[in-house]
């Protein structure tokens, strides 16, 4: 079925006023509720014949009343087309909210009160069209969709974005990989000595996290190798660079190194990465670091590419000096050092951490810490070591990728889970997908869908059922579950926490 993109809309008001713009919202908020219905009655409905143990899926429902009114939601004023409600730094001056600056908490979230929330729907910009497609769209986007050119003349000499006509093209550079991130990524794998030059080593890396990530790019040329990472950037002078990564089809959050941790749990990522991504590691005795350091799993790694790497001039050999003996209290060893790049490695076990001194620094964190808790959790500055398990089987013990999709992962015991409930979860979630798609089969082509997001991922069921489709899962689990984020990372899956 062909889509045709919708007409251009003009500015106007906050929600009232054109026949259009009421039968858009009317049109939507009915859509809306059909497929919630509609989700409700067949995720119920298709689940398979279950073996005793399981819980029954079958409801019942009412038929819905034939004079059911539907009430329409105005539309927000169009200058509210890229709203992101918690972190509009226009609303946290008009509040008068006192953030500190220097540790960029006017970049971490920051909700509006009740009286100052808007309800209506966000606009899209004037002239947007249908994205492009993916695998297309990871090279060039409608350049309507994203009306900013900002970046593309300052970044032109690093070949991050070029505007051309009606589209911005993407040719794949960085800051400091101007001669495109394809061949950064196998440099890399080279300078670890992987096997054929592929970073994914086996399978045995599958999760990164690419802080300061620009537009992805990084994150785009990891997909090809089974790869993916949650590309990490601010809302900052850049003009949001995630929302040309999320319009590319590419693995994005917005987030920011600031003063509280991180929303994803313990030993996430087999490899963090820092290209020119400009924070500064040393402050606050290494804490940036540290929750790096928290979210690394035993044996990850982190990249680091960056002038204070090789440059040779007083100030930043003297950061390197500084950055180098913080990295050694924190046992991190370097794997690899080369040209403009340096590799560290976490190690597998805490036998490093038990030979530390007395009363080096950073501390140990308390044994009542808990390294999961990263819901509005402040950072601190100290070693997370590792549970009893993990420093015994000296490492993660997951299977490589994609065997890890499926297999039952060490840390469902924390969770009280069996592997039994893990296997039936698998189960029910594969035949709903196919009943999912069987329904929308009429209506979809194969490229229709990108992102996707799930609302309350449990323990990744349904994107561990999309695997072979073409898409990339941002997996929501609320704050008052967030252990089961960590089981949707050892899946060699993406998610976040969220209340």
């Amino acid at each position: 079925m062909m889509t045709k993109p919708p007409q251009s809309r003009g500015g106007g008001g906050g929600g009232g006023g054109a026949l259009g713009r009421r039968g858009f919202a009317a049109l939507l908020a009915a859509a809306v509720i059909a497929l919630a219905l509609l989700c409700l009655f067949y995720g119920a409905a298709f689940a398979p014949t279950l073996r005793s143990r399981r819980l029954p899926l079958q409801r019942r429902f009412e038929a819905v009343p034939a004079d059911l009114a539907l009430s329409s939601l105005p539309v927000c004023d169009a200058r509210y087309s890229e709203l992101i409600p918690c972190l509009d730094r226009g609303l946290h001056n008009q509040l008068r909210l006192r953030l500190n600056l220097s540790l960029m908490e006017h970049y971490e979230r920051h909700c509006p009160p009740a009286h100052r929330r808007l309800n209506c729907l966000i606009p899209p910009p004037a002239g947007y069209r249908v994205p492009i497609r993916w695998p297309r769209s990871r090279d060039e986007v409608w350049k309507a969709n994203i009306p900013h050119t900002h970046l593309a003349s300052e970044k032109s000499d690093q070949r991050w974005m070029v505007v051309n006509g009606d589209k911005i093209n993407f040719p794949g550079g960085g800051t400091h990989f101007h001669t495109g991130a394809d061949k950064y990524i196998v440099h890399l794998a080279q300078m670890l000595n992987f096997p054929n030059g592929k970073l994914n080593n086996g399978g045995n890396i599958r999760n990164v996290l690419d802080v300061g990530c620009g537009v992805a790019s990084f994150g785009a040329y990891l997909l090809p190798l089974d790869i993916i990472a949650m590309s990490l950037a601010p809302n900052d002078v850049h003009e949001n660079q995630i929302q040309f990564a999320l319009e590319r089809g590419i693995p994005s959050t917005l987030g920011v190194l600031g003063t509280r941790r991180l929303p994803y749990p313990s030993h996430s990522f087999e490899l963090a990465h820092c290209s020119r991504c400009r924070i500064d590691w040393l402050q606050r005795d290494g804490i940036l670091l540290l929750e790096v350091d928290r979210v690394l799993r035993p044996g990850g790694y982190f990249v680091y590419s960056s002038p204070e790497a090789y440059a040779m001039d007083p100030i930043n050999r003297n950061i390197w000096r500084k950055m180098s003996d913080l990295a050694r209290r924190m046992c991190w060893q370097i794997a690899s050092k080369e040209d403009q790049t340096v590799i560290w490695i976490k190690p597998l076990t805490n036998e490093c951490y038990m030979k530390r001194e007395p009363g080096t620094l950073p501390n140990m964190c308390d044994r009542d810490d808990d390294p999961d808790a990263a819901w509005n959790v402040p950072m601190k500055a100290c070693v997370t070591p590792y549970s009893e398990r993990v420093h015994k089987v000296k490492g993660s013990n997951l299977l490589p990728w994609p065997q890890r999709l499926t297999a039952p992962p060490p840390r469902l015991e924390e969770l009280g889970i069996s592997s039994n409930n893990f296997s039936d979860d698998n189960e029910i979630w594969h035949f709903r997908v196919i009943q999912y798609w069987k329904l929308m089969k009429s209506e979809i082509q194969k490229d229709s869908f990108r992102n996707v997001m799930d609302m309350n991922a449990n323990l990744g069921g349904f994107a561990a059922s999309l695997r072979k489709k073409d898409v990339w899962v941002m997996n929501v689990v609320p704050s008052t579950e967030s252990g089961k984020l960590k089981i949707i990372y050892d899946r060699g899956l993406l998610g976040t926490i969220h209340n």
